[in-house]
């Protein structure tokens, strides 16, 4: 029998792109508005928790994706929340107002916490999810490490997170912090898959956006490995810094995928900072 070849990395990036996900916030109205003519139907639509957002916003936001035809992920923050109850009051209204099955579980950053939570496996735990009907709950991961956390204590965290969502009969996927090369993004695969239970693996990238927009959410997301590398990379970092479109990185990614499957890769969601049309109209034309 022959050596495997390598799949064009046209054909690979548009495998990984058959699932993708996007990011608004609720105060985005162009971005919301202009979903339904940018996204398949059915596509899942995160919704970022932003200071200053009142749970209101972000719930009328979840509705009217929904009645496009579209799946609400809202973020729901441990931290920004004074207790459970409050949590419990958003998850009802989100459920009965926006049809939410899909949530994706936070700690947060903020450093004093609104309440008595403090991570997201409080909510997890609480049984509060699967009380209100969802079905899909994303963790996050973190292929460059977290600023303020030890990569042992994500470890042990993201093990935790699994293991109660997997009592609780529902279904999890990881998704990524967003960085600028695919070598910690297949690193992370790796590991996760040798260290905890096998569940798909969302890749986060930066969709396309102004140099100065993405050099300030990488700075503050503690985007900093990768970040330093490419601006050794001259020729690179003005193409990816400028605007351009993550399509290297994406072909690397999805080329380890086809190479190995039991990464458990399992599509793209794109940070978009405010600019939706951008990485939503890219994707659709890699897929085709």
């Amino acid at each position: 029998m022959g050596a495997m070849t390598a799949a064009p990395p046209g054909e690979a990036l548009a495998g990984l792109l058959l699932q993708y996900s996007t990011e608004v916030t609720a105060r985005d109205r162009r971005s919301i508005e202009a979903a339904p003519a940018l996204l398949p139907k059915g596509s899942e639509v995160f919704i970022a928790a932003v200071p200053g957002e009142s749970p209101g916003e972000m719930i009328a936001a979840a509705a009217q994706l929904r009645a496009a035809g579209l799946v609400p992920v809202p973020h729901i923050v441990a931290r920004n929340f004074p207790g459970l109850k409050d949590v419990d009051r958003v998850l009802g209204r989100l459920a009965d107002e926006a049809g939410v099955d899909h949530v994706l579980a936070l700690g947060g950053d903020r450093d004093r916490p609104a309440g008595e939570l403090h991570c997201s496996l409080q909510l997890i735990e609480s049984g509060l999810f699967g009380a209100h009907g969802v079905r899909r709950l994303f963790i996050a991961c973190y292929p460059e490490g977290h600023p303020r956390v030890a990569d042992e204590v994500l470890e042990e965290a993201r093990a935790a997170k699994l293991r109660a969502i997997a009592e609780q009969g529902l279904d999890a996927t990881l998704i990524s912090q967003f960085c600028f090369e695919a070598a910690p993004i297949i690193a992370l695969a790796r590991r996760m898959r040798c260290n905890g239970p096998k569940v798909p693996y969302r890749v986060g990238v930066a969709g396309p956006a102004a140099r100065t927009t993405l050099v300030k959410y990488a700075l503050m997301c503690g985007i900093g490995p990768s970040l330093r590398g490419l601006k050794q990379r001259q020729a690179l970092a003005r193409n990816v810094l400028a605007g351009e479109t993550p399509e290297a990185l994406l072909a690397e990614v999805g080329a380890a995928r086809l190479e190995d499957p039991g990464l458990n890769i399992a599509g793209v969601h794109f940070f978009t900072f405010g600019a939706l049309a951008r990485s939503a109209e890219w994707a659709e034309k890699m897929r085709r």
